[in-house]
């Protein structure tokens, strides 16, 4: 639809219809804010335009633009359908993707102004994280991933048409369920060169095909040695396979004994997809926080411009506020923390402290209280830190208050919870160090490392669990997952349950049969 220019010509769209020259004026007058006035630093943009029934396959593969087939994409796909088909979920109105050029999806339904709104929060926001941040700096490569996963979904492809369908779908069945345990945390990974990953990939497979043989296996074991030796021996054997390792779907793709060479690239091609997400699992409030900071801060400035009126705008903050709505604990829609408002509220306070500081403010922040300048606050933030960090450095009293946050001790041999920190100021401290923790991701996921493997002996891979806080595995699941472990080892698989603390040990699991 038109501007109507002449009842108010500044503005940049009227209405709720939308064309694509309406998108294109709105994305300019976007960006000046963007780069001028926040200082955003962003990909490429890429919009596109996709349908409910597109935006239903992207919620199922990941929100991936390519992806390589899989029954449990089938899955979520038809489980996301029935909910969205009788009205109990909406769906998203964008999806924004880490590459470079950044590629946003924008719904055909949605409206002009939630067109405005959505390319604030992705095309600028999410885009401006994705490129800034540095785990994802770090541990991601925006330039190469899309080439990657291309080349992902064509060698899958054709692994299914020359061994099966069912073999394949075997591999990827039990890679998927060690995703988990498949990232590298304390190392970076190798980076992605995806103009020559065909190449590579011909190579390798060569080059094993070659290499390989199979008398190697035949040879006797060494005979017993004294205790000395045999512990000499051990630390041996564990240095030339660099032992313990984290990632145990890199150990598998690596030291498998059984798997051939386009099995040991399924479990790559797994491995990848997981670590290019990692990042965004341990920045889920700091990377929806600076979106929907951004897509609020650029929404009023159009309005006070005079480039948007007041029906727009009274929609984009229906949105937003529903957006950054929490639940209270005791509301049935109540899922923890919304890490939308959490993050927004985050932000907006780090301006109300540099702009507008109380006498407690200048207390806990004394280095960015009245400073004035929270857009490179802002900005140094977004870059350096992560969920935990960000919260244990900048939550403060007056947003515990807000969100009435408060520390429960909950020990399982006590009948009660008890209230352990409140509103005072060592309660303060002990709220934020908690709801930090919470989002440390190394502690709150199973720590479970390859220790020891024997491979000219039994071969049995010996797996340890260091467990936190007494947490143990739940043992149904627990079974279910080493059976895929040892299907893609070959052998018998060990898990040792230890506390972290004292060394003790808590159990024992192994998948050989009594």
């Amino acid at each position: 639809m038109a501007v109507n220019t002449r009842t108010n010509p500044g503005l940049l769209f009227h209405g709720s219809d939308w064309n694509f020259e309406t998108i294109s004026r709105v994305y300019d007058a976007i960006e000046e804010i963007a780069l001028d006035e926040l200082k955003l630093d962003i990909y490429p943009n890429q919009l596109e335009i996709i349908s409910s029934e597109q935006m239903l396959d992207a919620y199922s593969s990941v929100g991936m633009p390519l992806m390589y087939q899989h029954w449990s994409f089938g899955k979520r796909f038809v489980f996301e359908e029935n909910l969205y088909r009788k009205g109990r979920r909406g769906l998203a109105y964008e999806l924004v993707i880490n590459s470079n050029p950044c590629i946003t999806y924008l719904m055909e339904e949605n409206t002009m102004a939630m067109q405005a709104l959505v390319t604030a929060h992705a095309a600028f926001g999410h885009n401006h994280f994705f490129k800034n941040n540095y785990l994802f700096r770090q541990w991601t490569d925006a330039s190469a991933i899309l080439s990657y996963l291309e080349f992902a979904k064509k060698y899958i492809a054709s692994c299914e048409e020359r061994y099966g369908t069912a073999a394949v779908e075997a591999i990827l069945d039990s890679a998927h369920a060690l995703m988990d345990q498949g990232v590298f945390r304390y190392r970076r990974p190798p980076r992605l060169s995806s103009e020559k990953e065909r190449e590579r990939v011909r190579e390798r497979l060569e080059y094993e095909e070659q290499t390989y043989s199979d008398l190697w296996r035949t040879l006797p074991t060494s005979p017993e040695a004294n205790p000395s030796e045999a512990e000499a021996e051990v630390s041996e054997r564990k240095r030339l396979l660099k032992l313990p390792e984290e990632n145990l779907l890199y150990f598998l793709e690596k030291n498998s004994l059984i798997l051939q060479p386009w099995q040991r690239e399924l479990l790559r091609i797994v491995r990848v997809v997981a670590q290019y997400f990692y990042p965004q699992r341990q920045t889920k409030v700091m990377n929806e926080g600076c979106a929907t900071f951004v897509h609020y801060t650029i929404m009023n400035r159009l309005y006070d411009q005079g480039r948007i009126d007041e029906g727009a705008m009274l929609e984009i903050l229906q949105s937003h506020t529903n957006v950054v709505f929490q639940p209270d604990f005791d509301d049935p829609r109540f899922p923890g923390i919304n890490p939308y408002a959490l993050g927004f509220a985050l932000m907006q306070d780090i301006q109300r402290i540099s702009t507008e500081p109380t006498a407690e403010d200048r207390d806990w922040f004394p280095e960015i209280a009245g400073s004035g300048d929270w857009r490179e606050i802002l900005l140094d933030a977004w870059e350096n830190h992560r969920d935990e960090s960000f919260i244990l450095q900048y939550l403060s009293p007056a947003l515990i208050r807000k969100f009435r946050l408060f520390v429960l001790s909950d020990e399982a041999k006590e009948p009660y919870c008890q209230v352990a920190s409140i509103h005072n100021e060592r309660g303060y401290e002990a709220v934020r160090a908690a709801l930090s923790r919470s989002y440390d991701i190394a502690a709150n996921q199973p720590d479970i490392q390859v220790v020891d493997v024997d491979l000219l002996g039994n071969r049995h891979l010996h797996l340890q669990h260091n467990v936190k806080n007494g947490i143990l595995l739940d043992e149904e699941n627990r079974e279910a997952t080493m059976r895929h472990v040892r299907h893609l080892w070959g052998y018998d698989v060990v898990l040792s349950g230890v506390d972290a603390e004292n060394g003790g040990r808590l159990y024992e699991s192994s998948t050989r049969k009594s």
